[in-house]
């Protein structure tokens, strides 16, 4: 981008959502007027954070409705923005899934088709920031270990996922790849790619009904009371991934697909130990370590197919993270803060909803 980008207008799609609204404070915090589309602006508890923020910084952040099957939707929240966060994109663990095309292939690819045609027709849009994941740079763990010194980087492609097998991945591929083959059709706009792990941390939103958020939530209600399973996670704070991208949007020389995530992968098993240091009298945190053959057992049972189980259980590999640290200014946080910050938060979430807490 031409110019300081700070204090310009910027569109920011699905603001009530888990990282968008992160992403939301930190820009208005850095002096944008900021634009965010949610699915019903009547939506109280969606809307409430995103009210709030825009009490704080009068006259710098415009809420629009806008939904991702709609064509022409984005056009509104669009007019005047540089640059455009198409954060906007449905994250439901395999679990959750019913209908892999109907509940995440149709809204990630045709959304992001729709946003791409907004920017077409907003000559202002300079940047689009596209938020994907690791999960389109590989499909199961098993893949990861075909990598050259068997490191996640950003130079592979998924090709192993498929409606049927792992529907949130290859959604968020095919998504991915429109967004690249859009931008290098013309040459007014430039693209970058954030490309998280597993994203934790405190969430704004009490609403919001984030996959990562469910996995966690899993563990602190005590579904692993009796040992964690030996599945590890590639993972990122909230507030680094929005940092991500806005490093993305305003550093001119930002180019390409940026890894964030932490080097090290997490296992339920640290997970817990790292909040039960904190949290001792806490009964629903695992204190043990799960063995392989109750999981391939018993998995299945709690919608975990032999095929996940198998390319999945007890696979660890490290992660190249480098180009959003050297390129992007990224400081990444402890998985302990993170840890202990999202635990906090949906602990003060649950007494607020009248669920209670322990430990």
């Amino acid at each position: 981008m031409s110019g300081s980008p700070v204090g310009r207008t910027v569109l920011v799609t699905g603001g009530s959502g888990f990282v968008a609204a992160h992403l939301v404070r930190q820009l208005l915090e850095r002096g944008h007027r900021v634009h965010t589309t949610v699915r019903s602006t009547a939506n109280a508890a969606k809307t409430r954070p995103l009210r709030a923020l825009r009490d704080s910084h009068p006259g710098r952040l415009d809420l629009f409705e806008a939904d991702l099957l709609a064509d022409g939707s984005f056009d509104e929240a669009m007019k005047g923005c540089s640059v455009v966060f198409h954060v906007a994109s449905p994250f439901l663990m395999p679990e959750k899934i019913k209908d892999g095309r109907r509940d995440v292939v149709e809204p990630a690819l045709q959304g992001t088709r729709n946003v791409l045609a907004g920017i077409d027709r907003t000559e202002t849009v300079e940047r689009l920031v596209l938020t994907s994941t690791v999960g389109a740079i590989f499909g199961d763990y098993v893949d990861v270990l075909e990598m050259d010194d068997r490191t996640l980087s950003e130079k592979y492609v998924n090709t192993t996922s498929t409606v049927d097998n792992n529907p949130y991945h290859h959604a968020k591929t095919v998504a991915e790849r429109a967004a690249w083959d859009a931008a290098a059709a013309q040459d007014r706009w430039d693209m970058v790619s954030v490309n998280p792990g597993l994203i934790l941390g405190p969430s704004l939103t009490p609403a919001s009904d984030s996959g990562s958020l469910f996995l966690l939530d899993e563990l602190f209600k005590g579904y692993f009371f009796y040992g964690a399973p030996d599945f590890s996670f590639t993972t990122a704070d909230v507030r680094d991934v929005a940092a991500a991208h806005i490093a993305a949007a305003e550093r001119p020389e930002a180019h390409g697909r940026y890894i964030v995530a932490a080097r090290e992968m997490t296992s339920f098993h640290q997970m817990s130990t790292i909040l039960r240091a904190h949290h001792p009298r806490n009964l629903r945190l695992p204190r043990t370590a799960l063995p392989h053959w109750p999981v391939r057992l018993l998995g299945p049972a709690f919608g975990l197919s032999q095929a996940y189980i198998r390319n999945h259980l007890g696979i660890r590999f490290r992660v190249d993270n480098r180009r959003s640290v050297e390129e992007l200014g990224l400081t990444y946080r402890p998985i302990e803060e993170t840890l202990l910050d999202h635990y906090r938060a949906w602990r003060e979430q649950r007494r607020e909803r009248g669920g209670g807490a322990s430990g």
